[in-house]
């Protein structure tokens, strides 16, 4: 085939490649560009809470810092010592149990709905808020037991699952700078 012909066929594949891999948005994980590049360690308090519900605080904040743990290289530590590049504080501003379903047979709510209200500040070592959110809502669902001789309170439960969504989310928002 004549040179002519040929370079067409190799200039739109050429071009193609570069587009793909200078603009595809792949990053280093943990290289957000609004965190401060030389972040190593992150702090990472118990979160306070306005609710009277047990141990939610808890279980929000070891959520957090597994997930951070896991998916950055940052040294995560649960105390604020005033030597973290970063500290994260969050509050819960509200927890509220919901029923949802109703058994007739029974008289009593069958399954619920528990909503918690938190929100974020990631803060640098200068004071600047490298992330806010002032307002993550979670839900999730679950099943109350019937059977009172096999009861078995199924709502920590539910707060576990719905922590480890909110970490996920949370660490995913705050690497991509959502």
């Amino acid at each position: 085939m004549p040179r002519r012909i040929l370079l067409p066929f190799l200039a739109a594949p050429l071009a193609l490649l570069c587009a793909a891999t200078t603009g595809c948005g792949y990053h280093t994980l943990g290289a957000a560009a609004h965190l401060p590049p030389g972040m190593r360690t992150l702090a990472v308090p118990e979160f306070a809470t306005h609710t009277e519900s047990y141990h939610t605080e808890t279980e929000m904040t070891d959520a957090v810092i597994r997930e951070f743990a896991a998916r950055t290289r940052f040294r995560v530590t649960p105390r604020d010592e005033g030597e973290a590049d970063a500290v994260l504080r969050g509050t819960i501003l509200a927890q509220t149990v919901a029923p949802l379903t109703y058994n007739s047979s029974t008289q009593q709510s069958s399954s619920f709905l528990i909503t918690i209200v938190v929100s974020v500040t990631l803060t640098g070592r200068d004071g600047k808020i490298l992330y806010q959110n002032k307002n993550y809502v979670y839900r999730q669902q679950y099943q109350s037991t019937i059977d009172l001789p096999v009861f078995f309170q199924e709502d920590p439960a539910a707060v576990q699952r719905l922590s480890r969504e909110f970490a996920r989310q949370l660490v995913a928002d705050v690497l991509e700078g959502l």
